[in-house]
């Protein structure tokens, strides 16, 4: 961002789901040795949402306390990222605006592309901003990640939600300009119409995210951008955490840089903490990986942070931010660590009932068990329509 005007995010947020399942219970279930998932992969819990827990209920708790602490009389715009959509027709954002009476003068969007999506959403809002500096953005990424039972994706999943609030003069970071941009027509992970799971080519998805690293640093550092040196932390989308310390890895050896095992820890092992126990949140992942590095690191005031958002298909960007000093009277740890601690553990069998429970598409009227403690539920089914309540 030119110096004239400082945009970034404002505020932010996260929420996850009811439930957990530790990985401990999917080894036990299907016999795999436990160190391939704690050390293979990096993933020592999911998070399972709850019967009446979705999308919506996810994103309306995460920015619910945005909109306590800033008001909503200056947010125009909501723009809702996910790849775990609802409806084909109506942004899943309409929902969650009513859910949390913003103000009916309001612009609200979906947007689609894998798990980049909250990463255009983060541009488009520094654009509206830019264009009228007197508005705030809300920025919502939600996803649940479902991959079919007993598949190798299945121990990847997991759900969350990110909300940040975009605006002039940010208490958080400050976005920088340029952006390294990438896309390559690939078939590494994708979801039909027709489907619920997701289909994924395990080794073409992390060669197209490797590609995708060096693709973006290359035309980032072609429009001007810093050297990689200057970075103090990297945050990368993390569909797994080991992929993060594959992919620094790669765009070291790539700039001809040291790859030892401190370096790498010390520039993305903070960001890891909360997608180790929460699981892939698609969308949100790379915006926890921030709220992890926020809330565990000492004071990065001034300090340069780089991102890598990645979405298969393939889309990527990578791009800085400075951390505006003073951040860390305006973090929400203790409500980002509660977020997780709350949740109940289930066992394998609850867990699988979970994950097979399903609308019937009859337009009958269905409610769900009442089963979330959170602020926000999905109620019913009822002609079609979703029904959700706040509490």
């Amino acid at each position: 961002m030119s110096s004239d005007i400082a945009i970034g995010i404002h505020d932010l947020s996260f929420a996850t789901t009811e439930y957990v399942l530790p990985h401990t219970a999917l080894a036990a279930h299907n016999g795999t040795e436990i160190g391939k998932y704690h050390i293979g992969i990096g993933q020592h819990s999911m998070s399972v949402p709850a019967a009446d827990e979705d999308i919506v209920t996810l994103g309306a708790a995460a920015a619910a306390p945005l909109i306590a602490a800033h008001g909503s009389d200056r947010i125009r715009t909501v723009v809702f990222a996910t790849e775990s959509s609802i409806d084909q027709a109506k942004a899943a954002g309409v929902y969650v605006h009513s859910l949390l009476q913003l103000p009916s003068a309001c612009r609200v969007v979906e947007l689609k592309q894998a798990c980049y999506g909250a990463t255009a959403a983060l541009q488009f809002a520094l654009g509206l901003v830019r264009r009228d500096p007197a508005q705030q953005v809300l920025v919502i990424a939600s996803d649940v990640s479902k991959y079919e039972l007993d598949s190798p994706g299945e121990a990847t999943q997991g759900a969350a939600a990110v909300a940040m609030l975009v605006g002039l003069d940010p208490h958080l970071l400050r976005i920088e300009e340029p952006s390294g941009l990438f896309t390559a027509d690939v078939m590494d992970f994708w979801r039909p119409n027709y489907r619920d799971a997701a289909l994924v080519d395990g080794q073409e998805s992390i060669s197209a995210y490797l590609q995708a690293v060096e693709g973006s640093f290359k035309d980032y550092t072609e429009q001007g951008g810093r050297p990689l040196e200057e970075f103090a932390a990297f945050c990368y989308h993390q569909p797994f955490t080991k992929m993060a310390y594959k992919a620094h890895r790669h765009l070291l050896n790539y700039c001809g840089a040291d790859t030892d095992t401190d370096t790498i820890e010390r520039a993305i092992g903070l960001t890891t903490a909360y997608n180790t126990t929460i699981g892939n949140s698609y969308t949100a992942s790379v915006y926890l990986g921030l709220a992890a590095l926020l809330d565990q690191a000492d004071d990065l005031s001034g300090q340069p942070l780089a991102f890598l958002s990645y979405g298969s298909g393939s889309v990527a960007e990578f791009f800085a931010a400075t951390v505006v000093p003073g951040y860390r009277e305006h973090l929400r740890t203790a409500q980002h660590r509660d977020a997780i601690d709350r949740r109940t553990p289930v066992d394998y069998a609850a867990y699988r009932t979970l994950h097979q429970r399903a609308f019937p598409t009859d337009g009958g009227h269905y409610p769900t068990p009442e089963q979330t403690s959170g602020p926000f539920r999905l109620a019913a089914l009822n002609g079609h329509k979703r029904i959700y309540e706040a509490r």
